[in-house]
């Protein structure tokens, strides 16, 4: 929602700021298709060209995902700590055979079905159950899961990124492409030279929407655009750390009430629930028998 707000306040204020100083919308009415054509085929073009399939599809992705709010707030984390301290105190009372069941159908275990926040977001799931699972098969100890999971997070953050620097090479590039469309609109004028002054300098105008639109949809559309994927990207990696720091925690014998402060105290103070709020959630969903 913010997003498009943003982008409306851009636009009126640019486009609203030009009809205030007496400018005549029009001419950039009329050479805005064209423009468009020009500016952005180039620039789509270009993106296709320059990222793997993957990307181009992560990227598609990504868009509508920044459009919408973050999913990332305090409820959501409450949850996947609430089912973290379930898992762990599961485990510390029965044993971690006790969690294997839950570890190896997480869809239709009880402790996940009461998180739903958590249990609907397949890669969260899968990065909770595959470490509990190397837990449960006590082959390895914490610094080698810790290792694991470092590299994971990395190639999450990686794969996260890739969309990011994608739509930032278009921002870099859409001037130079702004600046295509208005040599070519000046090409176009330079063979119109004996026209009269009133009709060249409209095809002068014109011409230099292309300059204008090109700056316009790098550092107002595509440059925020990025920015915002960013920074929901690194909610996501914030995410998995804070798994991490609590499973790591439990592995290194502190109680799971313990081991969810080490997750807690990862997450962003924006998001971050409070001491008293944790308890009275965990202590309001005990674990089922």
């Amino acid at each position: 929602m913010f997003v498009i707000i943003g982008y409306v306040v851009a636009l009126g204020c640019i486009f609203g700021g030009f009809a205030i100083a007496g400018g005549n919308m029009a001419v950039i009415m009329k050479a805005l298709p064209l423009e468009m054509l020009i500016i952005g085929g180039g620039a789509i073009g270009a993106f296709v060209v320059n990222n793997q399939p993957k990307v181009l599809k992560a990227t598609m992705k990504a868009i509508p995902m920044a459009l919408k709010g973050s999913k990332y707030t305090k409820e959501r984390y409450m949850q996947l700590l609430a089912l973290q301290y379930d898992l762990l105190q599961k485990a510390r009372k029965e044993g971690l055979m006790a969690i294997e069941n839950d570890v190896e159908n997480p869809h239709e275990s009880p402790v996940f079905k009461k998180y739903p926040a958590i249990a609907s977001d397949h890669h969260v799931v899968e990065f909770i159950t595959d470490y509990l699972r190397m837990m449960v098969s006590g082959n390895l100890n914490a610094h080698e899961i810790e290792s694991l999971m470092d590299s994971e997070i990395e190639t999450h953050h990686q794969e996260g990124h890739a969309p990011v620097a994608a739509i930032t090479r278009v921002a870099g590039g859409l001037p130079a492409f702004g600046i295509v469309a208005a040599v070519l609109g000046v090409i176009k004028t330079m063979g119109s030279v004996g026209q009269p002054p009133a009709v060249l300098g409209a095809m002068i105008g014109s011409a230099l929407v292309g300059t204008f639109l090109g700056i316009f949809l790098a550092y107002a559309i595509a440059e925020p655009l990025a920015g915002v994927i960013d920074q929901k990207m690194e909610e996501g990696t914030k995410e998995l750390q804070c798994i991490k720091s609590t499973l790591l925690a439990s592995m290194q014998g502190y109680a799971p009430a313990t081991a969810i402060e080490f997750g807690r105290k990862v997450l962003q103070s924006t998001e971050r629930p409070t001491f008293t709020e944790l308890e009275g959630h965990v202590k309001g969903k005990k674990a089922p028998a």
